[in-house]
């Protein structure tokens, strides 16, 4: 299937590991150029070295708090100086750690707006105009679940991953005129380093084995597993490609089902 991908130049965050480090190599293997970014040198340079590797594409990657405006701000002007544009974005950033309410301090509350909600911001107000230069453009938010039902002891990803939906839908309504679309991708339960804290979490927390916290998930889930990241990369890539050209302002449910709602 033609995705009509190939030679864009695509921004992906927070791609070191997980379900955007996917992405970035399902881009790659499009054809795409592929900047990427995480907190960590040393993590997402190996990232960029296996992505050339294993698909030969050009690869762009920068150490970088996507929490930091200004940081966002020179990454974005560093790809465009190099490659001249940005047609895709994916924002992505670490989720926020599990806690129940009155374990979650003042300064916890802040520190998961900033990742999980101003990090969207910050990318969106870069890419933007550069998209709006070429009349197109794609920018892809990963979220979770927690944005149609709460996750119990989520509380912070529960209250504040909403916030982006009603920024995904805004920035929708008003870039639409510049052919540029705005969708979130909302996974499930996928087998990343995040779930394995979150299983490790809760099984001290009910004293019972890590294994018996993913049989409860895999028995509640129609379809009997976890998502693989690739799984979440491939529903990324499709928003981003000419296949889903009218899509915008939409949440896409990658949970096998999970999510029993409407």
């Amino acid at each position: 299937m033609n995705t009509g991908l190939k030679g864009k130049v695509v921004l992906v965050a927070g791609a070191s590991e997980g379900m955007a480090r996917s992405a970035a190599q399902t881009f790659a293997a499009e054809g795409c150029i592929v900047a990427i970014c995480s907190r960590t040198e040393e993590k997402i340079q190996v990232a960029a070295a296996e992505i050339r590797e294993a698909t030969g594409a050009e690869v762009f990657a920068q150490q970088l708090d996507v929490t930091y405006g200004a940081g966002v701000e020179k990454f974005v002007a560093d790809i465009v100086k190099k490659y001249g544009r940005i047609d895709v974005c994916v924002a992505n950033a670490a989720g926020p750690p599990a806690k129940l309410f009155l374990q979650t301090s003042g300064e916890e509350w802040q520190q998961a707006f900033n990742m999980n909600f101003m990090s969207m911001v910050h990318l969106a107000r870069e890419v933007i105009p550069q998209m709006q230069k070429n009349k197109w453009g794609r920018i892809i938010t990963i979220t979770s679940t927690s944005v149609r039902q709460p996750i119990p002891d989520l509380i912070l990803s529960s209250a504040i991953r909403p916030a982006v939906v009603g920024l995904v839908k805004s920035l929708a309504a008003e870039f639409g005129k510049d052919n540029i679309t705005v969708n979130n991708v909302a996974p499930g339960y996928t087998a990343t380093q995040r779930l394995t804290s979150l299983a490790a979490s809760r099984a001290k927390a009910a004293n019972v084995a890590e294994k018996d916290i993913y049989a409860k998930w895999e028995v509640d889930i129609p379809l009997k597993r976890l998502a693989d990241p690739q799984e979440i990369a491939d529903a990324i890539v499709w928003l981003a490609s000419d296949r889903a050209a009218y899509i915008t302002g939409q949440t896409i449910m990658v949970d096998g089902g999970n999510y029993k709602g409407m």
